[in-house]
């Protein structure tokens, strides 16, 4: 009905049965397929729903109103806004979708789309996809996503309590049937029982293929007897450089003598012992301070920068071998970083991401590595540097020119680096309401288009828009179930209190029966 356009057209539904916000609808059009022109099904969604009367109107009065209410009057149409999302042209077994460049003509039927025909837009086949999910408006028709749309990095975004880390942990599970190698930064261990499922027992499908590393001056989320395949991750300080020293610390390379009392020390240390941490030099730069005159090293200065070495917290006997170690063939290497503080967790992404851009550069890892920053907003800031910023926007820059693909977590995509952000081709947005997180997203994305954003801020918990090289149109999914048990889950606060409350009652008991039991030696006589 009325104007129609290649992208849009509105058409009219029967009140009773009209298509809700979000279904999916076809019509017939003509169109170039190759050098001939065709009739081909074209695909569009309702992003409008609209209820409009020529009779019941605001100027009426109200017992106007009841009146032709009583008279059975009903001249309400139903007006249904559809967006195109184009149509299918088959290349041998390339399935490409194009947009329609003719207008929908006015007076054509409209169809309720087949879900055949809907499964064909938003499915890849089995050997290429990763199963996210099912679409919102047809929960029967599955969605499975490009594997290969993480050749161009992806953006997982969305307010807290919206789904993300759930979103991740089914892409985890899904590209681990697939056979990758993947590398999880883990702030809050939300991963760390990626091998059970949800009742606690063992994924034997790849539980095996999953290793939790922790440094152990970390205090953790979890006791190490709840964590699958846990291992130690540290750094031997004494295998470093004094430019590795310096920087750590934050010497500029133009304070010579500052790094020539780092120097200094350092080779004091060496040829005292075989290992030494931090304090260690820092005693040592207290130890050449007090008692040496050399004019070409200031060991006062030097000492104030090696105490921040001192926050740095993850630095042991030995250093834990990336290659073979933590960056295994088919397996999944958890970071978790729970219980370290920031300095900490920067130093370790900055190293173990370095490690494995530096094997792949050098082909000395053969297979192609996926890596997921959660918290990404942390480690790749906007407005400071951070150690492992600088490697991070690397591998967005560079990254599949040598096979490192990065996805990136966030629920604050207004705080993080946009140059980062913005080299992540595909975006899998679940609910977002802060606005300044919503322009930083529209801006990081070219799919996302204005009726998109709008429809943000209506999404439920565990639904999602997927937009860019994951999937061939924009799709609105709701998010499969885990298989595996989710360590990032909300408290029940609930069951957490009605525990409380029964615990504090048992106490109350104890106490209560101690006390009647206690008799007052007084109260004896001698028999």
């Amino acid at each position: 009905m009325g104007e129609a356009s290649p992208e849009t057209f509105l058409f009219v539904s029967q009140k009773e049965s009209h298509p809700p916000k979000y279904e999916y609808v076809m019509i017939r059009s003509k169109e170039l397929v190759g050098e001939t022109t065709a009739e081909v099904e074209v695909l569009a969604q309702v992003v409008g729903v609209t209820s409009m009367s020529s009779t019941y109107t605001e100027d009426l009065d109200y017992e106007a109103l009841q009146r032709i209410y009583r008279a059975g009057i009903d001249d309400a149409n139903v007006i249904c806004r559809a967006r195109t999302l184009g149509y299918i042209v088959e290349e041998g077994r390339r399935r490409r979708i194009l947009m329609p460049r003719r207008a929908i003509y006015p007076g054509n039927p409209v169809y309720l789309a087949p879900d055949e025909l809907v499964e064909k837009f938003f499915s890849y086949p089995e050997e290429e996809g990763l199963h996210i999910g099912y679409l919102i408006s047809r929960p029967r028709v599955k969605v499975n996503v490009s594997v290969n749309g993480f050749r161009r990095h992806v953006a997982i975004i969305a307010q807290t309590g919206a789904g993300k880390s759930y979103t991740l942990g089914v892409l985890l599970e899904e590209l681990l049937g697939k056979g990758a190698t993947i590398i999880v930064v883990d702030p809050h261990a939300d991963y760390v029982f990626l091998s059970r499922d949800r009742d606690g027992n063992r994924i034997e499908e790849y539980a095996d293929r999953i290793v939790v590393f922790r440094n152990p001056n970390s205090t953790g989320r979890y006791s190490e007897e709840d964590i699958d395949n846990l291992e130690s991750l540290t750094f031997k300080f004494a295998e470093l450089s004094l430019e590795e020293v310096a920087d750590i610390a934050g010497v500029s390379e133009s304070y010579t003598r500052i790094r020539a009392a780092f120097r200094n020390a350092i080779n004091e240390l060496r040829r005292s012992k075989d290992s030494y941490g931090p304090q260690d030099l820092i005693d040592k730069l207290k130890e050449l301070s007090e008692k040496t005159k050399d004019r070409d090293a200031n060991y006062t200065g030097a000492l104030n920068y090696a105490l921040k070495l001192s926050k740095v917290r993850v630095f042991g006997d030995r250093t834990t071998p990336i290659k073979d170690n933590v960056l295994k063939p088919f397996h999944a290497s958890i970071l978790d970083l729970s219980g370290l503080n920031d300095a900490s967790q920067d130093y370790i992404v900055y190293r173990v991401l370095s490690e494995i851009v530096d094997l792949r550069m050098r082909n000395e890892f053969r297979w192609p590595v996926f890596v997921f920053v959660e918290e990404a907003h942390r480690f790749v800031p906007s407005r400071r540097k951070t150690r492992s910023s600088e490697i991070i926007k690397i591998i967005a820059a560079e990254g599949r020119k040598f096979g490192v693909f990065l996805t990136l977590v966030t629920q604050r995509p207004s705080k993080i680096d946009q140059d980062a952000l913005s080299q992540c081709n595909s975006q899998i947005i679940l609910r977002i309401t802060n606005p300044n997180d919503q322009r930083a997203v529209q801006s990081a994305s070219e799919q996302l288009g204005e009726s998109l954003m709008q429809d943000l801020p209506g999404l439920n918990v565990g639904e999602a828009i997927i937009v860019g090289e994951l999937t061939r149109v924009p799709v609105m999914v709701r998010v499969r179930e885990r298989r595996s048990r989710e360590g990032g889950a909300d408290i029940d606060l609930v069951e957490v209190l009605k525990t409380a409350r029964e615990e504090m009652a048992k106490k109350n008991l104890i106490r209560k029966l101690g006390e009647e039991a206690t008799i007052d030696d007084s109260t004896l006589s001698e028999v």
